[in-house]
């Protein structure tokens, strides 16, 4: 599955409906990542809605970046860094396709083919039904967001070819590391 077939190192995958307002960031980040130039075995996915139709992606790829809106309670735009590494890590509300990106995840461990995960959830107040758009709070941040997806693809490539791990994310709230 995936598209760049030298040494396929890392996939940089957005999820979310589109048609769900702020539940479409992943996607959204995506779209304007697709164009990006970024080094040999980076690849960017819109992966949409779904679910377990991902898990080619999953069990192709050794390093995951996932983009997704996620239901925490924080301010609407919050950026959170996190490596989980069993689904039950995994922000509880993880929107409207909790359950089979969760089950997903749950398969992927039973069958010990896990990737490494990087999680940027992005906090948002609702779902908005029928509504393409993203909230003011939203697209307010998704250069911020861009540029920290865009800087841990180049850390975790140069990385890889100097042999070395990652590890010790902060969280980011409206793009500031903390």
């Amino acid at each position: 599955m995936p598209t760049n077939t030298q040494h396929p190192n890392l996939l940089i995958l957005g999820i979310g409906n589109l048609l769900m307002g702020d539940e479409g960031v992943g996607v959204h980040l995506a779209q304007r990542l697709a164009g990006k130039d970024f080094p040999p075995g980076v690849d960017v996915l819109d992966g949409g809605t779904g679910g377990f139709h991902l898990m080619d992606y999953f069990t192709s790829y050794p390093r995951v970046i996932l983009i997704d809106a996620t239901l925490d309670g924080h301010p609407p735009g919050t950026i959170r860094l996190l490596e989980p590494r069993f689904s039950s890590e995994f922000p509880r509300s993880m929107s409207t396709h909790d359950i089979g990106l969760r089950d997903l995840l749950e398969g992927l461990q039973v069958m010990g083919r896990m990737p490494k995960v990087y999680l940027f959830a992005v906090s948002i107040v609702e779902l908005q039904e029928m509504h393409i758009g993203l909230s003011p709070e939203v697209e307010g941040v998704m250069g911020a967001l861009m540029e920290q997806v865009e800087g841990l693809a180049g850390r975790l490539a140069l990385r890889r070819s100097l042999g070395t791990s990652t590890s010790g994310f902060g969280e980011i709230h409206s793009g500031v590391v903390q």
